[in-house]
C-alpha cells in the first residue's frame, strides 16, 4: 500500500513548485522506509518548506500529555516550528503569513478523545480566514476503518477532547474525518485529501506493511489501541489508566483495589473480546507515582468482538460498586468540569455509573452509531475487501 505522503511525493509535487509551504506533523510523519515527511519535503526540488506546525505532545513526540508547548526554530532545517499545542489550541494568522499552503501528516488512532483531529480541524478553520490551502496526506485508521463505538458529544460537553458530535470510535481516516468536519460542522475552508492506495477498511494497522510509530508517549501497542476507547475514561477518575509503566490504557487499577476481586467480577460478565488478570504495579509518574496498586490488565483475546467503550463503561461502574468511597471523579479546567463528562461528551455517564444503571446508557448507543454511520457513508474514501 501506499500512503497519502507517497502517493503526493510521486504523483502531485508540481503543483506547488513556488508555493511557500507549511507541515502539521510530528515524529508518526514517516514514509514506508521511515524517512520524515519534514526530510522529504525540505529536500524535495519542487517544494519549499517554510513552516512546521506541531500538536499535542510536540513536533518530535517527547512532551507529556496537557503540556503546553512554545514554539521554536528547527535546528535541522532552520524553519519556525510553532505550536498548535498552546492556550489557544490553534494558529493564529501570523504564523499563518508566511505560508501558501499547509500539509497535514499525523497518525491518528481512531478515537474521539484524541486531540491531533481537533489540532487539524482549528489549523482548517483559521486558514478558511487566512486564505490558505489545506491538504491532508491520509493515514490508516490503526484500529480499522469500520467499527463504530461510543455516545455521541452532547453541545454542552464541547471540549479539546470532543470538539465535535461524533462517536468515541469513529471508522475514519484523518482525512474522511477533515472532509466531514469541513461539511457537516462549516468549516469554510479550501482543502484537499491525497487519499492513499492499497488500504481497506477492515484492516488494522499490523496488517499493513507500515512500521507503527507510536504518535505520542502513551500510544504503544496495537491492543493499546483497540483498548483505548473504554479505558481512557479512566482519566476522569483517580484511578491509574496505566501511565507511568510499560502498559498505559492496558492496566487499571488504584491502591484500594483488591485485583483478584475485580478480575472475578469483570470475567463474570463474560464481555467478548477482553479477557481481564489481575495485576499489581507501580506508576513511575503521573496518578499514584511511587505507590503499589493492584487492578486488572485488560488482554485482548478477539479485537473484531471486542467492544472497548462499552467494558471501558462497565469496568468503572463495577470498581464503583465495589468502592463507593474511594473512587472519585476529577474535575478539570477554569470551570471545574468533571473530566469523565469532558470524555464521555456527557454527564449523563457519569451519573449512571454512580447509580449502578449503566445499561440505560448504553442501550441508547445503536441509534446513535446508526444515525452517524449514514452521516459519514459520503465522505468514506475506501471500501472493505468484501464491498469492492
Amino acid at each position: 500500500m501506499k500512503l497519502g505522503l507517497e502517493v503526493f511525493l510521486e504523483k502531485h509535487t508540481e503543483a506547488y513548485v513556488g508555493k511557500k509551504i507549511g507541515v502539521l506533523t510530528n515524529l508518526t510523519g514517516v514514509n514506508k522506509k521511515l524517512e520524515a515527511t519534514i526530510d522529504l519535503f525540505h529536500h524535495h526540488p519542487n517544494l519549499t518548506l517554510s513552516a512546521l506546525f506541531g500538536p499535542e505532545h510536540g513536533l518530535r513526540g517527547e512532551v507529556q500529555e496537557g503540556k503546553l508547548i512554545d514554539s521554536s526554530v528547527d535546528s535541522y532545517t532552520g524553519v519556525p516550528i510553532y505550536s498548535l499545542y498552546n492556550k489557544d489550541k490553534k494558529p493564529n494568522l501570523e504564523m499563518l503569513e508566511n505560508v501558501d499552503v499547509v500539509f497535514c501528516d499525523l497518525q491518528d488512532i481512531g478515537t474521539r478523545y484524541y486531540t491531533f483531529i481537533y489540532t487539524l480541524a482549528n489549523m482548517m478553520q483559521m486558514c478558511g480566514i487566512a486564505g490558505k490551502k489545506v491538504v491532508v496526506l491520509d493515514r490508516p485508521n490503526p484500529i480499522n476503518g469500520l467499527t463504530v463505538e461510543g455516545n455521541i458529544v452532547e453541545s454542552n460537553f464541547t471540549s479539546f477532547v470532543g470538539q465535535f458530535p461524533i462517536p468515541v470510535r469513529h471508522g475514519m481516516t484523518i482525512g474522511e474525518l477533515a472532509t466531514l468536519f469541513q461539511h457537516e460542522f462549516s468549516i469554510d475552508c479550501e482543502l484537499e485529501v491525497i487519499p492513499m492506495e492499497g488500504w481497506s477498511r477492515e484492516m488494522y494497522f499490523d496488517q499493513t506493511d507500515l512500521f507503527w510509530v507510536s504518535p505520542t508517549p502513551n500510544t504503544t501497542t496495537m491492543d493499546m489501541c483497540v483498548l483505548y476507547p473504554g479505558t481512557c475514561l479512566v482519566e476522569g477518575t483517580n484511578l491509574s489508566e496505566g501511565r507511568g509503566t510499560t502498559k498505559p490504557f492496558e492496566v487499571i487499577g488504584a491502591p484500594f483495589i483488591d485485583g483478584r476481586k475485580l478480575a472475578d467480577e469483570m470475567n463474570a460478565l463474560q464481555l467478548e473480546g477482553v479477557l481481564f488478570r489481575p495485576t499489581v504495579f507501580k506508576p513511575m509518574y503521573q496518578k499514584h507515582e511511587g505507590v503499589v496498586c493492584e487492578g486488572v490488565q485488560l488482554h485482548v483475546s478477539d479485537r473484531d468482538k471486542l467492544r472497548a467503550f462499552e467494558v471501558g463503561v462497565l469496568l468503572l461502574e463495577t470498581i464503583y460498586r465495589l468502592y463507593p468511597n474511594d473512587i472519585t471523579f476529577i474535575q478539570s479546567g477554569e470551570e471545574e468540569r468533571y473530566f469523565l463528562d469532558l470524555l464521555a461528551g456527557t454527564d449523563q455517564l457519569r451519573k449512571q455509573i454512580t447509580k449502578g444503571k449503566t445499561n440505560a446508557f448504553l442501550n441508547q448507543l445503536p441509534q446513535a452509531i446508526k444515525q452517524f454511520e449514514e452521516k459519514r457513508i459520503k465522505y468514506l474514501l475506501y471500501t472493505a475487501k468484501d464491498d469492492a
